[in-house]
């Protein structure tokens, strides 16, 4: 090849590299989605400065105290260095648990009682005390204008709070620092006594640079007796899951879409108690975006007309509203209906060779069938929360149950969706709520015993051979049961722990809870 010839061929080399670049960055643009916690913000905005590694998950999980929410006062209202720097006598009488520089602090807000820190009474201010939700909001209400006792009695702090928008934390008794970002993130959105936003107020006072900008959109945590804790965005307006995209997340499409809008936020604001990494976005058959929670697409319900409207809850049986702690889910199927699911939508199925409070499976059995132990607590409001339980392993590790029975992925199933494990060997199935009745492994005769007020009970326990007993720990103290002979031995059970025993053997069972052996003693007797 000439030269003339090798030049030509090196630049269409050269533009195709180009383009072939310019189209991954266009399309990565396109798909990319910022997502931050409070804590993320609130750092990024000079509100909270951490410990020695920033503000961190370790030290987004500690205790935080007295001092820390003074020193984050001084912050919001730009008086911090004027602290550090102060030289005035006077102090609270417990000032030197602290260091120095943090001893002209407590000075500072000694002889200034008009910003609010005038100590627990007796001369203390117990700078290592921890805070609660009540005193950090009246905190944050006085730094927007409203003083306590004057605009809202103290003891109405949290009630008053919640109708300016701060109800985040609420009701929390003891706050670690994560709780702090957050009440930090949602008083930035206060509208203060005169009338302008709390982060406006700010960034004319210097606290926070007049370039910063908050992120367009929010999920925040909303809470009910009904629901519990559950998804809305910054205006209140409830988020809900769709059970159908289990199958396919384009499953709501025309009509759907007029009566269920979807949810995309480019720019995304969430709790620090949720995962940036949970959240992502979906582009739809028809091109536009949606914003997934764990692979579930998030959509609002139209005739959610005000803040707090769940109208959506249950319609059709097949949408709910979106929460982060769903210890089950449900998918739904064109061929196989309802099922229940993870709260990634990943299926769960029930082994019939398993009785109730039993499990059959072992050792290979759940290499490929493993055991599901769910994290959260909350279930759809159209399942009873008394359905879902849990049994304590031989291994000593829990297991989730449904109606008492235990419930297992497939290895194969390995995405939110799959229902691979279907029918496998036709002991396998998924578990659909309103048809599930329990298995058709021979029904094993079941007794239980409930330890209480550390007792097994006053009188012994006569069953059959082949019976199964069910140990549940009803106290807030662990306790166990162990065979005398060595025939069983329950693992330490925690408050509504169970597990089961089968005994084969005639015979007299005599056993002890280990940490309480001197009085906690009982006797089963099998005939």
């Amino acid at each position: 090849m000439n030269a003339k010839k090798m030049t030509l061929a090196l630049f269409v080399l050269i533009l195709c590299m180009s383009s072939i670049l310019a189209l991954g960055a266009s399309a990565e643009e396109q798909t990319a989605e910022t997502v931050r916690t409070d804590a993320d913000t609130a750092a990024e905005l000079g509100l909270l400065q951490g410990d020695g590694n920033g503000v961190n998950e370790t030290y987004l999980a500690k205790k935080s105290t007295r001092l820390q929410a003074a020193i984050m006062s001084l912050r919001l209202q730009g008086l911090l260095d004027d602290a550090i720097a102060y030289t005035g006598i006077g102090n609270f009488s417990d000032a030197s648990q602290v260091s120095n520089k943090n001893q002209a602090v407590l000075a500072y807000l000694k002889n200034h009682p008009e910003l609010g820190w005038t100590g627990i009474g007796n001369g203390k201010f117990n700078p290592a005390a921890g805070i609660s939700s009540q005193q950090l909001y009246k905190v944050l209400l006085e730094i927007a204008g409203f003083k306590a006792q004057k605009d809202f009695p103290y003891a109405d702090t949290e009630q008053f709070s919640a109708k300016k928008g701060l109800r985040q934390i609420a009701g929390t008794a003891s706050l670690t620092n994560e709780h702090i970002a957050t009440a930090l993130v949602e008083a930035l959105n206060v509208t203060t006594s005169g009338g302008t936003s709390l982060f406006a107020d700010l960034k004319a006072k210097g606290v926070i640079a007049a370039t910063a900008a908050l992120p367009d959109d929010q999920i925040l945590f909303e809470s009910s007796d009904k629901l519990g804790t559950y998804f809305t965005d910054q205006n209140g307006r409830t988020l809900y899951f769709f059970t159908k995209d289990a199958e396919d997340p384009n499953s709501c499409l025309d009509q759907c879409l007029v009566n269920w809008p979807i949810f995309y936020a480019e720019d995304l604001q969430i709790p620090g108690q949720l995962n940036p990494d949970d959240f992502s976005v979906l582009t739809r058959s028809d091109g536009t975006k949606q914003t997934t929670y764990k692979g579930w697409p998030l959509y609002y319900f139209v005739k959610d007309l005000t803040a707090g409207d769940v109208n959506g809850e249950a319609v059709g049986g097949v949408w709910f509203a979106a929460k982060s702690d769903y210890a089950v889910m449900l998918g739904t199927s064109s061929k196989l209906g309802n099922y229940l699911t993870d709260d990634e939508g990943r299926t769960l199925y029930y082994f019939d060779k398993d009785t109730i409070q039993t499990s059959a499976c072992e050792g290979g059995c759940l290499a490929n069938w493993p055991a599901y132990e769910a994290k959260g607590t909350s279930t759809i409001s159209t399942l009873p929360a008394s359905d879902i339980g849990s049994i304590t392993r031989p291994d000593g590790s829990k297991q989730t149950t449904y109606k008492g029975y235990p419930l297992y992925y497939f290895v194969k199933d390995t995405k939110h969706g799959d229902i691979l494990g279907q029918d496998v060997n036709k002991v396998w199935f998924v578990v659909d709520p309103a048809k599930f009745t329990g298995t058709t492994a021979p029904i094993v005769k079941t007794y239980r015993i409930d330890i209480k007020e550390f007792s097994f009970g006053t009188e012994p326990l006569t069953v059959e051979v082949g019976s199964q007993i069910i140990f549940t720990n009803l106290d807030d103290m662990k306790h166990n049961a162990v065979a005398l002979d060595g025939s069983f031995k329950t693992p330490l059970l925690a408050k509504g722990d169970s597990f089961t025993i089968k005994l084969d053997k005639a015979g007299t069972y005599n056993y002890v809870c280990e940490p309480h052996m001197n009085f906690m003693t009982g006797q089963i007797i099998v005939k």
